[in-house]
């Protein structure tokens, strides 16, 4: 498998709403677009995993800064289409990511991940990620 990882072109962006969709589709595609262009403006970028012309992952990433980590790479929905899972995709990804992080000049890298993702959980704690606290919200 030749698996390209790069970021998605912004002209191309509306690209990754189908997967977006696949990952959470309890929030309707329009609000996924609308909430997009809001990102965009604000740092937002993907990157995506291709299979040649086919998006096939995603990975949200932002430049942040936080007074406990510093300047940091904060990763945001990350997704692999489920008949690409298993074939060490997520090491790649992460590999790469790591090689931005550094590149940008950041101390650490950062996520969130759903607590009953149990297979994310074991992944990122695989990969060097230490669990520092609890993602709460209020709406």
């Amino acid at each position: 498998m030749n698996i390209v990882i790069q970021f998605v072109d912004k002209a191309c962006i509306q690209s990754i709403v189908p997967l977006l969709c696949e990952l959470d589709s309890s929030i309707p595609e329009s609000v996924i677009q609308a909430r997009l262009v809001d990102m965009l403006a604000h740092g937002y970028e993907c990157v995506g995993l291709f299979d040649g012309e086919h998006l096939v992952g995603i990975c949200g990433v932002w430049v942040l800064y936080k007074y406990y980590v510093g300047k940091h790479l904060e990763l945001d929905n990350v997704f692999i289409k489920p008949e690409y899972r298993g074939q060490g995709l997520s090491a790649q990804l992460n590999e790469w990511l790591l090689a931005l992080a550094e590149s940008k000049g950041c101390e650490a890298i950062e996520l969130n991940c759903y607590v009953d993702n149990a297979l994310a959980k074991q992944f990122w704690s695989q990969n060097g990620f230490d669990l520092i606290g609890l993602h709460y919200q209020k709406k």
